[in-house]
């Protein structure tokens, strides 16, 4: 809205002194009457605002006869016009009229208050860059700053507006906060501490330009404390510098600070920049509840050095007392610390912008209530600052105090001490219970094994700071009281032991089980059921960020959004190191996510497998091009048509457990290309062998956040001889003429899964066209009983709870399906998709083939729920009654005796079948036996 002041008054405050009133009144005959009502009211509770009616009379008469927001830009265009002689008079003419404007249309209504703090800041911005830049300037015109430089862009020096400046939230009265700091890279070694004197020089010239009070006034009152260790540094530090005081000694106050930090004056690019080298030091990779704590030493520290406890009304501090604005900035500042490492979305400067991103994104759902009540205290800030124009925060101390103050809003005495009361309580009920650690419960009675596990608790890595200590002190009766409510105490306890000692450190983790205590739920839930999971997270803790991050226990999301989630994350990696370290913290945390809904009993085995496969899909689909990006930086763009990936085994089937590793082929098309055109160009072969390595080893390199999967590359035609990588020529001629049948059992499973989509639909096509062909039955059947044979003799399984190996069990069952499969020539991946194919062309009866995909089913529940609690054989014995739980339900019987008899029968039944339509095996030299069917 841009309409004329008097057309858009909604309040005006009241003349607390209606002689003084009417004489503000009287100065503006001319103006309409509404408007000479607000000016009333301003100059009958203001001295401040009387005065400068007064001084100001002629400029505000033409300024308030149109559109604020004209008469803004005028003013500030004015100051950007000042000549350098007539900058600081200038500055203090500008800064009466900006705030009589300011106020007036705060006062009326005109404006919101982000509109207010918006006019403060843009003028505060205004008012630091000529100041700084004049300063540099007179640097520059005695030869005291060595090279040759431009004054108006600061010369490599630049002001950091913090606080309420950096998030354009300044106050009516408010002081500035600055960081001033200059890009050592412009100056040679040598001339460092020239350059630096004359920052140092340049910058106490701009704070006095500022903040001296002459006869016109002052500007703002400059704070330049905010820098790296104020006590002992420099007033303009080196960019450098301060990034190595950062990384080292940054506290998390200081990570808070620059939330709202923000290029205000001077170099913006150099300091832009900078906050953006920042950024790590600012938001961290994991949720960090260990703010919580440090925010609320910082508002005990702030509370007990002013004495700030009281809520009672006289002298009440509106910024720092309990209940104020700063508790709603460190509420909102605090959240954001915790999360904006993981969602970019909240890192905003803004209080009410901050507020409204956490609600968004569940952080926050008091989110509305506290952007209400903030408002609200900062308008009545603003209007204790008017009175007098002084830095201050604290109500009035006296009855008269408070009348004033009323009539200055527009209400009555009792209305104001009743909206202000009902305010602080409100703030105070929502920040305590947020920051204030919470009294610690009585720890239940412990058996002497559970006491003797929990003594030894003290020594372990994550207990040897004390900080850690005390966060555990709170939390360890609260996770000993939920392990008592466990099957077997002691059983648990112990698993839980496991996963505590494991861990490397304990403050982040614990503070992030106080401020969720259903995290131990889960982790005591995780630990009685999978206790190697248990051990996995003591060393990977970071994935219990995704149970808080929001969307935990949301619809799967299925494959192309997974992987264009991960496409965003990685395009945000600064290098190549970085996006494998990405990588790898976003496939954790997604597999803990499907091995946390398959423990609980949200998705059955079936669809823990799909998902699983979904993952691997979406890492490899993502993470090829970045490898190839890398790769071609080197060696030039991927000759020809570049490559596809095919998915072999259970990835192509997409039925993956919690521990598959990987069957990949890669296929590539030179198109007639012989060599790359890199800066360091090689022959097709040798780049797409080179690549294909390349690709492994981002996918199996043990970093900091582990592998993300092993990879087995052994299905390709030359099997261990030969190239990692197989052209499309060799591939589709070796295919069609010189296969085993063994392999194009291996092809009835195989699915494009990764880079050149075109080579990949030809690929399919290909391979739909093959498995079609006509085959001799006997000799398939035969070739398929030699190698049943061959598989047996290597891994002849059939122990009681083996439920892969061993005849008429899972790889028995999914080799005949794929027989079926081959000989019906049909394209189905899935073990029920070949067995229904394949059924006419096996023999099977309908009730055999039913009787196969049933067997097929039990035993892969039971595969999928046993490779997520452990990576060996099932021992009832050791596995824990969680763990024993969990397979029985999974496989659907009532006990441990049950499911040794269910397997063997449903074993036994499948065998037979599978016998009685194989012939006899025979010795012959058809494939290895080292063909992964599960």
């Amino acid at each position: 809205m841009t309409g004329a002041f008097a057309s858009r008054i909604t309040r005006a405050p009241d003349p607390f002194e209606p002689e003084r009133g009417r004489e503000a009144a009287h100065l503006y005959p001319d103006l309409p009457p509404e408007l000479r009502g607000v000016i009333a009211g301003a100059g009958g509770c203001s001295p401040y605002l009387k005065s400068l009616l007064e001084r100001e009379r002629d400029w505000a008469d033409a300024a308030l006869a149109g559109a604020p927001e004209a008469a803004l830009e005028a003013a500030l265009e004015e100051v950007a016009a000042l000549p350098v002689h007539e900058l600081a008079p200038g500055l203090r003419r500008a800064k009466r009229r900006i705030a009589l404007l300011t106020a007036l249309a705060d006062l009326a209504g005109v404006w919101p208050l982000e509109e207010v703090t918006a006019a403060l800041t843009r003028f505060a911005d205004l008012a630091t860059h000529r100041a700084l830049t004049a300063a540099v300037g007179q640097e520059i015109a005695r030869k005291k700053l060595p090279g040759d430089h431009d004054a108006q862009d600061g010369a490599g020096l630049v002001a950091l507006a913090m606080g309420k400046m950096g998030a354009h939230e300044l106050n009516y009265s408010s002081d500035i906060d600055l960081i001033c700091l200059f890009d050592e890279s412009r100056f040679a070694r040598d001339d460092f501490l020239e350059a630096r004197a004359a920052f140092v020089r340049a910058t106490r010239k701009m704070a006095a330009t500022l903040s001296d009070i002459t006869a016109e006034g002052y500007v703002f009152r400059t704070d330049l404390r905010l820098r790296p260790d104020p006590a002992v540094t420099p007033v303009a530090l080196a960019m450098e510098a301060a990034e190595r005081y950062y990384e080292s000694l940054g506290r998390t106050w200081e990570r808070a600070a620059y939330i709202k930090a923000r290029a205000a004056a001077g170099d913006l690019a150099a300091g832009e920049a900078f906050l953006k080298r920042l950024t790590p030091f600012v938001w961290r990779k994991h949720l960090d509840y260990a703010a919580i704590q440090d925010a609320h030493g910082m508002r005990q520290k702030i509370r007990d050095h002013k004495a700030l406890h009281s809520r009672k009304l006289e002298g009440f501090h509106l910024k720092l007392g309990s209940g104020g604005i700063r508790e709603i900035e460190f509420f909102t500042q605090t959240r954001q610390i915790i999360a904006g490492g993981r969602d970019p979305s909240l890192r905003l400067r803004g209080t009410v912008e901050g507020l409204r991103a956490l609600a968004k994104a569940g952080w926050a759902e008091e989110a509305e209530e506290l952007i209400a009540d903030y408002r609200a205290h900062r308008e009545l800030e603003h209007r204790v600052q008017m009175i007098a124009d002084q830095q201050t925060h604290a109500l009035p101390t006296s009855q008269e105090g408070f009348a004033r103050l009323a009539a200055f809003t527009g209400q009555s005495l009792d209305d104001l001490r009743a909206g202000v009361s009902a305010r602080i309580e409100r703030v105070a009920a929502i920040t305590e219970g947020f920051f204030a650690p919470a009294a610690a419960r009585s720890a239940p009675d412990l058996s002497d094994q559970a006491a003797e596990i929990v003594a030894r608790w003290p020594s372990y890595p994550a207990l040897r700071s004390a900080r850690a200590v005390e966060i555990f002190g709170r939390v360890q009766p609260e996770l000993l009281a939920r392990l008592a409510r466990a099957a077997r105490p002691d059983e648990a306890l112990t698993h839980i032991d496991g996963f505590l000692r494991g861990l490397p450190a304990g403050v982040q983790l614990f503070s992030m089980f106080e401020a969720n205590p259903h995290l131990i739920d889960l982790i005591v839930d995780i630990a009685a059921t999978a206790p190697e999971l248990a051990n996995y997270l003591s060393r990977h803790a970071g994935v219990f960020d995704a149970v808080i991050g929001g969307g935990f226990f949301a619809p799967w999301p299925g494959r192309a959004a997974l992987e264009a989630e991960l496409a965003e994350r990685l395009a945000e990696a600064p290098d190549y190191e970085a996006k494998l370290s990405a990588a790898r913290r976003w496939k954790n945390e997604w597999h803990f996510r499907v091995g946390v809904h398959h423990l609980r009993g949200l998705i059955e085995g079936a669809a823990a497998g799909q998902h699983y496969s979904d993952l691997a899909s979406a890492v490899l689909a993502a993470l090829w091009p970045e490898v190839c990006a890398e790769f071609a930086g080197k060696h030039g763009a991927p000759p020809g048509r570049g490559a596809a990936i095919l998915g072999m085994g259970s990835l192509g089937a997409e039925r993956l457990t919690a521990r598959s590793d990987l069957d990949l082929i890669v296929i590539y098309d030179p198109g007639g290309v012989e060599m790359s055109d890199g800066r360091r160009p090689l022959a097709a072969r040798t780049y797409y062998a080179r690549l294909t390595q390349a690709f492994v080893t981002a996918l199996t390199a043990p970093l900091g956040e582990g592998r993300l999967y092993e990879a087995d590359m052994r299905l390709r035609p030359s099997g261990r001889q030969g190239p990692v990588a197989t052209s499309l020529a060799s591939f589709t001629n070796y295919q069609a003429s010189e296969a085993w049948t063994w392999e194009h059992l291996a092809l009835t499973r195989a699915r494009p899964v990764a880079g050149s989509p075109d080579l990949g639909a030809e690929i399919e096509r290909f391979r739909c066209a093959l498995l079609a062909r006509p085959r001799d039955r006997a000799k398939t059947l035969a070739d398929v009983a030699a190698m049943r044979a061959r598989l047996a003799a290597a891994k002849p399984g059939g122990a009681a709870f083996d439920v892969k190996e061993g005849a008429g069990r899972l790889q028995d069952i999914a080799l005949i399906a794929q027989a079926g499969a081959l000989l019906a020539g049909s394209p189905a991946r899935d073990v029920p998709g070949q067995l229904a194919a394949g059924a006419g062309a096996l023999g099977l009866t309908e009730a055999e083939r039913d009787a196969l995909a049933a067997g097929w089913a039990r035993f892969w529940s039971g595969q999928a729920a046993l490779r997520a609690i452990t990576g060996g054989a099932f021992d009832p014995e050791t596995a824990g009654a969680g763990g024993r739980a969990f397979v029985l339900r999974e496989t659907g019987v009532a006990d441990i005796p049950a499911l040794e008899r269910a397997l063997a029968e449903t074993a036994l039944a499948a065998a037979a079948i599978i016998e009685a339509h194989l012939p006899a095996p025979e010795e012959s030299g058809h494939g290895p036996a080292g063909q992964n069917s599960g």
